[in-house]
């Protein structure tokens, strides 16, 4: 006959314990030093899968935690949950057996272990005077301390990641603000491939979600950035103007201006008011050189942007303005919002509404990517009214050009209408 083996696993401390001999054999364990319970817990949440944790998981060492005291943290302490199962089940709204699946999985990551009396049942007692238990059987969460320092290291590994997942992102939509910028000024001097161009970044500017990997990021800046070289490429090729100017961006890029660019009309406008801004994430800084080039720009193009009001229109005013269709292209953390992002929301909202590349870009020639965007806005409204919606969002769009044109059209008039009225859809 076969014998079967007694012996613990050494690469596994604790577990289930069927007899008194075994018990012994494992001595026991106990708290090396005083630790935080609290500490271990936050470091838990903080960590989450990246360890191995759910977050039923960690709704249920929650829960053990909390049911323990500081005094069984301490050295030489035995932080054990000895209530009932059943107890703990009825608490959380969950069957026992949920309990048992998940205490299997805090086990096989090494966040507790069992200490079992012969039946199996959960009991245990306190001393009157200290609170020490005297004897406990149920969940023993010493193990959880054993891992703190495997713990504090995945959390450096996790935030060492999101530093670099944060700082790609970030040059992606500094990427996205220089190709608009150069979409613009391609179509305004009539580019051949300005539309072509346009419907390449349609296809690169996907709505960025914390889901994606950190090397799938990395290849859609790459992409980001060889679109933004050869757009760049070609207009600085074709540019005869000496009036052009070049600046260097942060990361050693070189991005080719235009004197004529809308947003520099539109940087101007800034220049004489606290309320918009019209300048694009991750530029260079250089406002003495955007406002020289405004000053030359045509008079009649300043007050084209006046005329439309753009200049009492705050970030704040526009996102609230906004339908539910046009937020769900939006970041989901709106407290570090800026304009590049609604401009992005509404660049990609465009192909939604079937508004064309090219009238997005002659959208940015008339009142600047800014101006464009909110006129998507209104557009996107248009389409949603109960009363009279209209069918052709295309059309509208372009009508709302015409009229900013000739000085009928008021951004901010309408902006506030729809904040009176709560922009709800």
């Amino acid at each position: 006959m076969q014998q079967i083996s007694t012996s613990i696993p050494e690469s596994r401390i604790g577990g289930r314990i069927g007899s008194q001999r075994l018990r012994e054999t494992l001595a026991f364990n106990t708290i090396d030093e005083t630790v935080g319970r609290y500490d271990l817990l936050l470091l838990v949440k903080r960590i989450g899968r990246q360890a191995g944790f759910t977050p039923r998981m960690i709704q249920l060492l929650d829960y053990y935690i909390n049911f323990t005291r500081d005094i069984d943290w301490e050295e030489g302490g035995q932080p054990i949950v000895y209530q009932s199962l059943a107890k703990t089940a009825l608490d959380l709204g969950v069957d026992e057996r949920q309990i048992q699946r998940l205490e299997k999985a805090l086990f096989e990551v090494g966040a507790l272990t069992w200490n079992d009396s012969g039946n199996h049942k959960r009991y245990g007692t306190r001393c009157a005077e200290t609170g020490a238990i005297l004897y406990a059987y149920g969940v023993d969460l010493t193990p959880l301390s054993k891992i703190k320092e495997e713990l504090e290291s995945k959390l450096h590994e996790k935030q060492l990641y999101d530093k670099n997942w944060l700082e790609t992102k970030r040059q992606i939509s500094f990427y996205r603000s220089q190709i608009r910028a150069s979409l613009g000024e391609a179509f305004e001097m009539k580019h051949e491939k300005s539309v072509e161009w346009g419907e390449a970044y349609d296809d690169l500017a996907i709505k960025i979600r914390t889901h994606m990997k950190l090397p799938a990021l990395s290849a859609l800046l790459k992409t980001h950035k060889a679109l933004h070289s050869v757009i760049t490429g070609e207009l600085s090729l074709n540019d005869t103007d000496p009036g052009t100017q070049e600046t260097s961006c942060r990361d050693g890029e070189t991005v080719v201006h235009s004197k004529y660019t809308k947003n520099k009309i539109s940087n101007k406008l800034e220049s004489n008011s606290s309320v918009i801004s019209f300048s694009d994430e991750g530029s260079n800084g250089d406002h003495n050189l955007e406002d020289k080039q405004a000053d030359e720009a045509e008079t009649e193009d300043i007050d084209v942007l006046r005329s439309a009001g753009l200049q009492h229109i705050t970030l704040q005013q526009a996102v609230g303005a906004t339908s539910e269709r046009f937020r769900n292209y939006l970041p989901l953390d709106d407290k570090n919002l800026t304009w590049a992002d609604f401009i992005e929301a509404a660049f990609r909202l465009k192909n939604e509404l079937n508004i064309s590349q090219t009238s997005w870009g002659r959208g940015c020639e008339t009142l600047g990517t800014s101006g464009a965007a909110l006129s998507v806005l209104l557009t996107d409204h248009s389409t949603q009214r109960s009363f009279n919606p209209i069918e052709n969002a295309n059309g509208y769009f372009c009508a709302m050009m015409d009229r900013a044109r000739s000085g009928e059209l008021k951004l901010h008039n309408s902006i506030f209408g729809l904040l009176k009225n709560g922009a709800k859809n």
